[in-house]
């Protein structure tokens, strides 16, 4: 084994320049970890935020710092001989940078209950675009609103990472699916599982669907009050579940004052669902789009590609070719 590896990293928080490939020692893997030959590095839009300053920058503690949440790779050292996996698997999962390393590295130390093998049906670029996206949408789609036969639900930003997951997983429980996007993306979204699609360049939401039972909130009110639209949406005691990180704060009083109900999400890296969702992608039930993929090198033109917004599914890093 060497004793180091290649990392994009960043030494201060700021524009994508900040981030740049360096020679950082190897992870020491300890206890119930994995050690784990990265390949691919998904490309979030919590990786950018924090990278800027926001995010969950307040959680590095020191510098360089490694980003990235998802990966996939090679399994190389498992924590005892009869361990479920072993050498050479392939799998997949998430970290929980920037408390600890990121994916944006050749190798890393992840805990066994975080990762699981990955999708015989997905390479392993494939893979490394699955796991905080799809997580995040079935923590909001199946966890919390409990997705099922007849519900109506609204899901803004339909065609993003977590947005065309959302889609499906709420399609494949049976929901009646509208998805707000772009017009270059209905038909796609169409294929995944959306009844309706609403081309929000050209139509307010607002004017064209009501009634909602829940609306999928993966913009908040960061542009256009998209957020607070969205309650005029909602039926009666309707539910709105907002994700992305610090969009719309006022978001559970806004929610309140008119006798709607509305939650934030955070994903958790939980093997265990990512397990049920690596069936449903084995089963062809649910599909990855993987947008562009950046060498380790340019991580950071994947951070600008990824702030210039409307990006179909998911962005990934090929971190290391694989042995």
């Amino acid at each position: 084994m060497p004793t180091s590896m290649r990392a994009a990293v960043i030494d201060e928080t700021g524009c994508p320049e900040v981030l740049h490939v360096s020679e950082v020692d190897l992870p020491i893997r300890i206890n119930a970890e994995v050690l784990v030959r990265v390949a691919g590095a998904g490309v979030n839009p919590l990786d950018v935020k924090t990278r800027s300053g926001r995010g969950v920058s307040a959680a590095i503690v020191s510098y360089p710092c490694i980003l990235g949440q998802d990966f996939s790779g090679t399994v190389v050292e498992t924590p005892y001989e009869g361990h479920p996996l072993k050498a050479g698997d392939e799998v997949y999962g998430m970290l929980s940078a920037p408390r600890g390393q990121g994916s944006y590295a050749e190798y890393a130390a992840v805990p066994a209950m975080q990762l699981c093998k990955k999708p015989g049906r997905l390479s392993l670029l494939e893979a490394a675009g699955v796991p905080l996206a799809a997580l995040t949408a079935w923590g909001m789609v199946v966890d919390v609103a409990k997705a099922h036969e007849g519900q109506r639900i609204l899901i803004h930003a339909a065609a993003g990472g977590v947005g065309h997951f959302a889609v499906q997983f709420a399609a494949y429980f049976g929901a009646y699916v509208i998805a707000t996007s772009s017009a270059r993306n209905a038909s796609w979204l169409r294929e995944l599982g959306a009844a309706e699609v609403i081309d929000y360049t050209s139509t307010r939401f607002e004017d064209a669907v009501s009634r909602v039972d829940v609306v999928i909130d993966l913009i908040g009110n960061v542009h256009d009050d998209t957020g607070t639209r969205s309650l005029q949406t909602l039926r009666p005691g309707g539910l709105l579940i907002n994700a992305p990180t610090g969009s719309w704060p006022g978001v559970i009083d806004d929610a309140h004052a008119l006798g709607l109900r509305a939650t934030t999400y955070k994903v958790s890296p939980d093997a265990s669902t990512l397990t049920i969702i690596t069936r449903l992608i084995n089963s062809g039930d649910v599909h990855v789009h993987i947008d562009e993929v950046f060498e380790l090198s340019d991580a950071a033109e994947a951070h600008r590609r990824m702030e210039e917004g409307h990006t179909r599914g998911k962005l990934v890093i090929n971190v290391a070719e694989q042995l």
